[in-house]
């Protein structure tokens, strides 16, 4: 499935020496924590640094002394990596939080989907590949990279922020569409083109899907009793195990290594063990899947990107385009108001692992070469530049809302009562020296009435200019 990597291991009298492999790719991760401490400095996710970190060490560039050409192993451990990116992706599902609000978020995850998947369908066409590829490019600009959009949350201290739910309720949409788009996706690659064996393969597809998601959502506690030991090794063992067997079983069915993966993580974390497997997983993920990004950027030509660089620019325009206005649609069907939509469209347009997974199973298939070069490119691009605009989302807002504008006017209205109330204060003085109370003089009296109305008024709209500012 995957391109293999390198040849540096060398066997005499049947002993395999794999000591220059090992030194060299152990430079290589040396090299992306040294870039992704830099990175981290401006905001950027390790999915680029990876990337970049394996189009250095391509034999394009000729910086390391390795032959990637026939290296089965390293494509094995990159193999690994993308089960178990699908496989934490399907422990992180949350059931009750889909269930529980499934009409809202089907149609805003919905809607922001379809959106993007007509337009990536659309400009596959008009960029001169066919219905396959066009197909291809459609998912690769369609859907979020949930890592990146969940990380963003979390570092940008956005958390509690009222766009929050309505962002993870999308990208838990998007997971549910994943799993049913590569599924057809799978099927579409295959080459089949009779009638009866491709409804078939679809069949056996959608029904691997409906059961497993029934075992997650109702066979919980039948799972759980499988995972009663005591022994870290032997519980880590066994869900790694589930992970790389229902990934066999997805290849097997058609359905994808990683659609099979992503279905075993659905069940296991409907379990009672669901935080313990999260908890060990996660570095699983991060080391096998660091594997994965430097494996793909190990098999791009620089070369090849003259071909796909006004394609990328065109998809990283569009893009963004439409997550502007689907970001405001679906913020306008969550009531989060127009700041809480530009907030999420800056999030949400950061795309990632699915686009490289898609790319890879295009390649595998036979599809036009370029698609892998265009979604190494386009990842590459949206997974700098998004992190960097989403930082700025707040100041992207003021711009575009006039915030400050409306600050100085709030500001401004502010004062106005303030001056009222002064020259209130001077009318009693100056009604007290003339030896008068001020309701012996009319005159007095109603000039101070008509000063504190103004004042109110004002209020009023220091009241009206806040709210303004607001969500």
């Amino acid at each position: 499935m995957l391109t293999a990597l390198g040849a540096a291991a060398t066997d005499t009298g049947g002993v395999v020496h794999l000591g220059p492999d090992l030194l060299i790719l152990g430079i290589l991760f040396v090299i992306a924590y040294i870039l992704g401490r830099l990175g981290k400095m401006i905001g950027l996710p390790a999915i680029p640094i990876y990337m970049v970190v394996g189009l250095l060490a391509s034999p394009h560039f000729d910086l390391f002394p390795l032959d990637f050409d026939n290296n089965s192993y390293i494509a094995l451990i990159a193999v690994f990596g993308l089960i178990m990116l699908l496989f934490s992706l399907g422990l992180e599902f949350d059931q009750d939080e889909f269930f529980s609000n499934a009409g809202k978020l089907i149609i805003s995850g919905g809607s922001y989907i379809a959106i993007n998947m007509v337009a990536g369908f659309a400009f596959g066409f008009m960029v001169g590949w066919g219905t396959r590829e066009a197909l291809i490019i459609a998912g690769i600009t369609a859907t979020s990279s949930s890592a990146i959009v969940t990380k963003l949350l979390i570092e940008l201290n956005r958390l509690a922020n009222p766009e929050t739910p309505m962002i993870l309720g999308v990208t838990v949409v998007e997971d549910i569409f994943i799993a049913i788009y590569l599924a057809i996706v799978s099927v579409v690659l295959s080459g089949e083109t009779a009638i009866w064996p491709v409804i078939l393969k679809l069949g056996i597809a959608f029904l691997f899907l409906v059961v497993m998601f029934a075992v997650a959502r109702f066979g919980g506690r039948v799972v759980s009793r499988f995972f009663r030991t005591k022994d870290d090794e032997l519980f880590t063992i066994l869900f790694f195990g589930l992970a790389i067997m229902f990934g066999g079983i997805g290849e097997i069915l058609g359905v994808t290594d990683a659609i099979g993966a992503f279905l075993i993580g659905l069940v296991l974390g409907a379990t009672r063990y669901r935080n313990k497997i999260e908890q060990i997983a996660i570095p699983l993920r991060d080391v096998f899947g660091a594997f994965f990004f430097l494996n793909f950027g190990l098999s791009l030509n620089p070369s090849t990107f003259p071909e796909v660089i006004w394609p990328v620019v065109g998809a990283v325009i569009m893009t963004m385009v439409l997550n502007a206005g689907a970001g405001q649609l679906v913020a306008k069907l969550n009531g989060v108001g127009v700041r809480g939509g530009i907030n999420a469209a800056v999030i949400l347009q950061n795309r990632g692992e699915f686009a490289l997974i898609l790319a890879t199973l295009a390649l595998a298939a036979g599809l036009d070469e370029r698609i892998q070069s265009f979604a190494g490119l386009y990842v590459l691009v949206m997974a700098v530049a998004g992190p960097i605009i989403a930082s700025n989302s707040d100041k992207i807002a003021n711009t575009l809302l006039g915030t400050k504008r409306k600050k100085a006017a709030a500001a401004s209205a502010a004062k106005k009562p303030r001056d009222a109330m002064r020259t209130e204060e001077i009318a009693l003085v100056e009604a007290a020296t003339a030896g008068l109370e001020p309701g012996e003089n009319p005159a007095t009296q109603e000039y101070v009435d008509r000063v504190v109305e103004q004042a109110n008024s004002q209020s009023d709209q220091v009241d009206r200019a806040s709210k303004d500012d607001e969500y």
